[in-house]
């Protein structure tokens, strides 16, 4: 801590935006964090935590690197440095912002950050798969909210409903739900996957569940371990979840809807474990995957 420190004092003549994003740059290289909970490099990190902590928004770009920063601006600066680097704390946690298909959501350690690449189907309303009105969604364990929210705001005119079994994550859910103003579209509901919703059934039913396997959780980086593991740990194969989605959603679905389910890296597990399921598997342009697409049709096959 001490050392870090004194790479930011010794640096305290540079005090322009640029040259402290260069700075928080080099330091988060340096110190070798991760990066995965909103961005993926060293650059954009330290943009979005010092343009946080300026009150700048994102729509300057680099217009605003030359703008002087005050040195309360710069001590609260390295104040947040200092901890993304010792307790190795993702940036979101620190900042209370995530971003999701052009949203901005209030996160804290009761949630996942947001950071599935289902935001890209959603902000292209699932075409070409989904062609008619959609007038309601699930979204299975939920979080923040970020996937149901952004669905209310790709379908105006559907009612989303936000299930998660996490009392703490459907608070965050709830908060953001409000910030939007989306509280007549988008319901909030404790459940243990489809359990507070029997009888209904959805266009589209959406998922970002728990999907990490044993041996994978043991080695994931350090920033993961400050997400609540109820979001990651999904069994041995990373499966126990996905295989309560596959064997109960067909109930809760129409003749043409859709089901969407992240399972990242566990891809391979789910190809042995299901090999005659026809999942599709759209191409994500901004990067990610594991992500099925499946009709009601396919899983009665």
């Amino acid at each position: 801590m001490h050392q870090l420190s004194h790479r930011a004092s010794s640096n305290a003549g540079a005090t322009t935006v640029g040259a402290v994003i260069r700075r928080c740059s080099q330091t988060l290289l340096q110190a070798r964090v991760h990066f995965g909970h909103g961005t993926d490099n060293a650059w954009d990190e330290a943009a979005e935590l010092v343009f946080y902590v300026a009150g700048i928004a994102h729509s300057k770009g680099s217009n605003a690197y030359l703008k002087n920063l005050t040195p309360r601006c710069i001590a609260r600066v390295n104040e947040l440095l200092l901890r993304r680097v010792h307790e190795r704390l993702p940036l979101p946690y620190l900042t209370h912002r995530a971003y999701f298909a052009g949203l901005e959501l209030y996160v804290d350690e009761r949630v996942l950050v947001p950071r599935s690449p289902i935001a890209e189907l959603v902000l292209a309303r699932f075409r070409p798969w989904i062609k008619r009105r959609v007038r309601n969604i699930l979204d299975l364990g939920t979080g923040s909210g970020a996937i149901a929210l952004a669905c209310a705001t790709a379908f105006p005119k559907a009612s989303v409903d936000a299930l998660d079994i996490s009392v703490a994550a459907l608070q965050v859910c709830r908060r953001n739900v409000r910030a939007l103003r989306l509280s007549e579209r988008v319901r909030v509901l404790k459940s243990d996957h489809f359990a507070a919703v029997e009888g209904r059934c959805y266009d589209i039913i959406v998922s970002n569940p728990p999907y990490v396997g044993r041996a994978e959780m043991r080695n994931l980086p350090s920033e993961y371990r400050h997400e609540p593991r109820l979001g990651l740990a999904a069994g041995a194969d990373g499966l126990d979840s996905v295989r309560k989605i596959l064997g109960s959603a067909r109930h809760y679905m129409h003749a043409n809807s859709l089901l969407v389910v992240e399972v990242g890296n566990t891809e391979g597990a789910l190809l042995r474990a299901f090999p005659r399921m026809p999942f599709v598997w759209p191409e994500i342009a901004m990067g990610g995957g594991g992500v099925f697409m499946l009709t009601a049709s396919d899983m009665e096959k």
